[in-house]
C-alpha cells in the first residue's frame, strides 16, 4: 500500500483553474443573450440566424474548452454542484389536496383558455386583449403547474405516453 492510498480524499479544487473554468463555463451560457438583445436592436433575420449557429458552435467549444482548463477533478466537483441545485428543483414526489387543487387550476386554465381563443374572438371581437404579456404568462403558469402538482403527476402525464403490452 501507497501513502496514497491510505490519504482521505483530495480537497476540492479551489485554484485559478477551477475560477477560470468556472468562468468559461458561465460564458458559454451567457453567450445566448447576445440573440434577444440582436432581435431588441432590430437586425436582420438572417444576422440573427448566423448568430445563433456561431453562438451554437462556441457553445460547445467554451464547455470542452472548460473541461480543459478544469481537468477531470474539476469539472466532476462543478457537475456535482450543478446536479446538487438541480435537485432542489425536483418536485415533491407526494402533495395535499389543496396543491393539488391549485395545480390543477393553473394546469387547466392556460389550456383551456387557449382552445377558446380563437372562438372569443369570432364571436365577441375585441373582447380578448391581445397582449404577450398574458400569453407569456399563460406559458409560465402552465410549466409552474408542474412544479406544483409534484412528481407523482410527472410519471401520470409519462404515462399517457408509455404503451404497454
Amino acid at each position: 500500500m501507497t501513502p496514497q492510498d491510505t490519504q482521505p480524499d483530495a480537497a476540492p479544487a479551489t485554484g485559478w483553474r477551477f475560477k477560470c473554468g468556472i468562468g468559461i463555463f458561465i460564458l458559454a451560457f451567457a453567450l445566448w443573450f447576445l440573440i434577444p438583445i440582436a432581435a431588441t436592436m432590430d437586425a436582420p433575420g438572417s444576422r440573427i440566424a448566423a448568430l445563433t449557429g456561431a453562438i451554437f458552435i462556441a457553445n460547445k467549444v467554451l464547455l470542452i474548452t472548460c473541461i480543459a482548463v478544469m481537468g477531470k477533478e474539476g469539472f466532476q466537483q462543478l457537475k456535482g454542484i450543478v446536479s446538487g441545485h438541480a435537485k432542489r428543483l425536483a418536485p415533491a414526489k407526494k402533495v395535499g389536496p389543496i396543491r393539488h387543487a391549485v395545480g390543477l387550476v393553473m394546469f387547466v386554465l392556460p389550456l383551456l383558455t387557449s382552445m377558446l381563443e380563437p372562438y372569443v374572438d369570432q364571436i365577441w371581437p375585441g373582447l380578448r386583449p391581445n397582449l404577450w404579456q398574458v400569453q407569456l404568462l399563460g406559458d409560465i403558469m402552465l410549466v409552474a403547474s408542474f412544479f406544483v402538482l409534484g412528481g407523482d403527476f410527472w410519471n401520470k402525464l409519462r404515462a399517457l405516453f408509455v404503451r404497454s403490452v
